[in-house]
């Protein structure tokens, strides 16, 4: 018997086409005679359209939005999804989806009321994983080295803007940079050296978010993990990020490539081993599940600050997760189906609590 997937893909967000990309991806990985691949494109607009079950990989990201399918409301996955009548129902649902509405717990939220087996992380490592800020307040209770940081809300900021810049400059100093508190794919992510590139960095980050963070710039080399599994995980070999720009930004991840993966990285075995010590005790203090990309740095004196930690990582050509487990030993296919089987692992231990006395 295949497996029924369900792919939910593009999303309400500016990683949109990331997304679509992400999704064009995992059909062409995909192997058709374990599953029947059924897509769900949601548009900008936030409208979800189901469409035909997909028999062979997709050339270009067009054919992924397409305007003929049947709109649906995402309430209908209760009965289109779970119903097993005339073979309807699908097996597991697969989110690509990168950024807010998708990436943030919102969809898992959905998909957790209505009891729907899924891949990936829950509502509450998603939420955290996509604030940074959120994500960063709980690193540091759990003992995680980090770079200083702070952060603003823009009612904060247009309140008084010299005084936001001053307390930048007092306990950030510069370089550093500012971010959209909760986008990825490097949206809205600008380097600052002094008061002007910040004050036209707080423009721009706020365009995308109501609060933005504020790290200090180190000069360190970017070092990747991909962490697998439950509650289990496992580390794939380090991967190293050599942007040729001044940091790896939107552009040279998704656009042109121009960037260079060094894949394991050529760092020590201790060093190594330090990282993915740190990438599992991130994963579980986010409590999380199924996957995530763990981003360290390391100074050229040997220390180590986790970055962040991505709970949808891309799968897209340029992606540095499949890349990492192709490394270790494990090929994009297999991937994919680990990823199923991990979600329906959690699907079916949720399945054993007692919801009432």
């Amino acid at each position: 018997m295949k497996t029924k997937l369900c792919l939910l893909y593009g999303g309400k967000s500016a990683e949109h086409n990331v997304s679509l990309q992400t999704a064009k991806a995992v059909i062409g990985a995909l192997d058709l005679n374990k599953f029947d691949i059924h897509p769900i494109f949601i548009s900008t607009e936030g409208e979800w359209m189901k469409g035909p079950q997909l028999n062979a990989p997709v050339k270009d990201v067009k054919e992924l939005q397409f305007n003929n399918g049947e709109e649906i409301s995402p309430n209908a996955l209760s009965t289109s999804i779970s119903s097993s009548e005339k073979g309807e129902g699908y097996d597991m649902i697969f989110p690509l989806l990168h950024g807010p509405n998708g990436e943030d717990g919102t969809v898992q939220g959905m998909l957790e009321l209505l009891n729907l087996p899924y891949v990936g992380n829950g509502v509450l490592a998603s939420s955290a994983g996509m604030d940074k800020v959120i994500m960063k307040n709980l690193f540091a209770q759990a003992g995680i080295p980090q770079v200083n940081y702070t952060w603003f809300i823009r009612s904060t900021w247009k309140a008084n803007e010299e005084q936001a810049y001053e307390s930048v400059e007092k306990e950030i100093g510069y370089p550093c940079f500012v971010k959209p508190a909760n986008l990825g794919s490097s949206v809205g992510i600008s380097k600052c050296s002094s008061r002007d590139e910040l004050a036209k960095a707080f423009q721009e980050a706020f365009q995308f978010d109501r609060k933005i963070i504020i790290e200090e710039g180190v000069k360190a080399r970017e070092i990747e993990i991909g962490v697998l599994g439950n509650d289990q995980p496992q580390c794939s070999v380090p991967g190293e990020i050599v942007p040729k720009t001044d940091f790896y930004d939107y552009k040279s991840k998704y656009e042109d490539g121009d960037t260079a993966l060094i894949i394991p990285a050529e760092v020590e075995e201790d060093v190594a081993d330090k990282m993915k010590e740190i990438a599992i005790q991130s994963f579980k203090a986010l409590d999380c599940s199924g996957l995530v990309r763990a981003d360290f740095f390391l100074t050229e004196d040997g220390r180590i600050y986790m970055n962040e930690v991505n709970t949808m990582p891309g799968f897209t050509p340029y992606s540095m997760f499949p890349l990492l487990w192709k490394h270790t030993g494990v090929d994009y296919p297999t991937l994919i189906g680990k990823l199923v089987d991990l979600g329906l692992e959690r699907y079916q231990e949720k399945q054993t609590i007692k919801h009432t006395m």
